[in-house]
This record gives structure tokens, sequence and C-alpha cells, in this order.
């Protein structure tokens, strides 16, 4: 059992805020739909929310997960059968934000991997109102932060377009050291992959999340805190300047 996953076939995907899609499943709360807008769990980003409305009324989504058969969970189920059709609709303020925030990781990821000596992205965590980017091997001190947020800002500026593309393993290493894109640590199975690219390969990472198509989007970005994480690691957070 699959799920068509429409954010995920182009970048102007991420901007849709609507669609009709047929129930495929039910499972006490959980509704498994045939496609769907609606980002789930996964890649340190966090869920999409809206409504799904069925014949009988529109039920609110309040949590998106699998991999597969995406299963959205919603807070009241009404009359619903397998085969009905129903429309969804997300929050679109939430999803942006997101689109942002990601984008931006992307960015502060790749230009901090340039300014100190390869420093690897190890986990990220992307929210509306705040992100994380876990980095190593690296212990950031104030002036080092103020750098990389004054280049990431700088870059903004520049009003990069965002694209996307499907890419083998093989062609993705030919542009990018596999420790900055995290290749590595991909399954050697999988070959073929979504890349997300800002610019004229200013930063390239496969990626399945949703992202904004100029990064002039983000705005701006502050970061607001830091965090040994130890063994090398450290937790740097920020927020977006509109």
């Amino acid at each position: 059992m699959t799920t068509k996953k429409l954010y995920l076939e182009s970048i102007e995907a991420a901007y849709l805020k609507e669609f009709t899609a047929k129930v495929i499943a039910i499972d006490e709360k959980k509704i498994i739909l045939d496609q769907t807008l609606f980002y789930p769990l996964g890649g340190g980003q966090n869920w999409d929310l809206g409504t799904l409305n069925g014949p009988n009324g529109a039920m609110n989504v309040i949590e998106v997960r699998g991999r597969d058969a995406i299963h959205h969970t919603v807070e009241d189920i009404f009359d619903l059968s397998v085969g009905d059709e129903v429309t969804g609709k997300i929050d679109f303020e939430r999803r942006y934000a997101h689109m942002k925030m990601h984008t931006a990781q992307h960015l502060v990821s790749g230009i901090a991997y340039e300014m100190f000596d390869g420093v690897r992205t190890v986990g990220n965590q992307i929210h509306t109102e705040q992100s994380r980017i876990d980095f190593k091997p690296i212990q950031f001190n104030e002036e080092m932060l103020t750098r990389l947020q004054n280049t990431v800002n700088d870059k903004i500026q520049q009003g990069l377009e965002v694209t996307d593309s499907e890419m083998t393993r093989t062609e993705i290493n030919a542009i990018m050291p596999e420790e900055r894109t995290n290749m590595d640590l991909l399954p050697s199975f999988i070959n073929d992959l979504r890349v997300v690219s800002i610019g004229n390969q200013e930063d390239l990472c496969p990626c399945a999340g949703t992202h904004v198509r100029n990064i002039s989007e983000i705005g701006g970005i502050e970061f607001i805190g830091k965090k040994s994480k130890g063994k090398g690691t450290q937790r740097v957070t920020y927020k977006l300047n509109i």
C-alpha cells in the first residue's frame, strides 16, 4: 500500500494548499489516502497540519506519519469508508514556515562546510518558530557564529533559485564530496535520489523535504543559541528574520 506524495513532484508542488484523494484504508483514527499533500514527519522536518473534508464533514489532521503509506491521524473521524473521496487542505502558514526553515538549513549547512574545514551536519530539527542543526566536529565561538550568520544572510540577499531533480549516487558524488551531502550515511542500495540544489550548486543535497523556490523568501536568519552535545558535536539554534 503506497500513498502518492504530491508535495514531492516539484518545488512548486510545495506551494499547493488543496488536493482531492480517495480513502484506501482506515485504522481507527488513521486515514490512508491514495495521494496526499500532507508532509509526514521525516528528515528532521515536522508534519503538516490541516483538514480532510469527507462526505460527512471536515476532520482536523493532528499528526502525519509514514514512509510508503502515509497515515493521517484525525482528531475525530466521522462516518467515512474506503473508497470515499476527500478534499484535503493543509495549514499553509505552518507549511511555508517549514519550507523556509528547511531551505535555510541547507544553506547554513553548505556554507558552514565551506567556512569551517568540512564540518558536517549530523542532525537537524525543522519547526515553525525556531529550528536547530547539529554540527560535528566543531566548537563555535560567538565570532564564528557571527561570521556564519552574516555570510548566510549575504547569500540570501543574492536571491538564488532553488531547484530539484533526480540524480544517481554517482552523479551526486561527481559534484559534491560524500561527507558534505551525507551520501555515505544513506543505505547503499538507494541509487536514485531526489536532489535539492541552491543556485549553481551553491548547495546540493539529497532531500525529500519541502523548500521555497528562491532563498530570498527566507528573509534572513539569526542564531539564537548553541549547546554542546558531547564528542565534538555542537547544536546551533536559529530563527528567521522576515
